[in-house]
């Protein structure tokens, strides 16, 4: 197999991508751990219900919505459900299928979790960057998620921020 290996600049970039991959979630994890005893994955499942249309979502919309296995959702949803933060119920629509539903306790957590969350995206991320970075950061994300994701299974996950009034 003939290798195309990378360049100097192009290892030098590659490294330093692979240490924010690693780093960061650790470091986003560890912060609503300590502040608000969520894991990173729990809040992104409570994020993804408080931004739904009644705080509702069938379980498999929230599966891909968050990218996850039904069985890892549906182990960390039982979690948040023993907590009294998300309800699961048979859809109205289809009663083959489940919904899962952000209670008002869900509801206050998120709101109480999201000010600490956004502060330390900004502090570790966005505070790092200068207007210009950002701008690219997103076109060197999208670059990579064409990639990743070519069947555009998480797109309207990444793309709902851009239209205007998104979060």
């Amino acid at each position: 197999m003939d290798v195309k290996w990378l360049t100097k600049d192009e290892l030098a970039a590659w490294v330093r991508l692979v240490a924010v991959v690693e780093l960061l979630p650790g470091v986003l994890d560890s912060q609503l751990r300590r502040d608000s005893s969520l894991t990173s994955f729990e809040y992104y499942v409570l994020a993804m219900l408080s931004e739904a249309p009644s705080r509702t979502l069938r379980m498999t919309a929230l599966a891909a919505q968050t990218n996850a296995t039904l069985p890892r959702l549906s182990h960390v949803v039982q979690r948040l459900e023993d907590r009294g933060l998300v309800e699961r119920a048979s859809c109205p629509e289809d009663r083959r299928a489940t919904n899962a539903q952000l209670t008002a306790e869900g509801w206050q957590k998120v709101r109480e979790a999201a000010p600490g969350h956004v502060a330390t995206v900004r502090e570790h991320i966005i505070d790092a960057l200068t207007p210009e970075q950002i701008t690219q950061l997103t076109a060197i994300t999208d670059a990579i998620l064409q990639r990743l994701d070519p069947s555009e299974t998480m797109t309207a996950m990444y793309r709902r921020h851009d239209e205007p009034g998104g979060a």
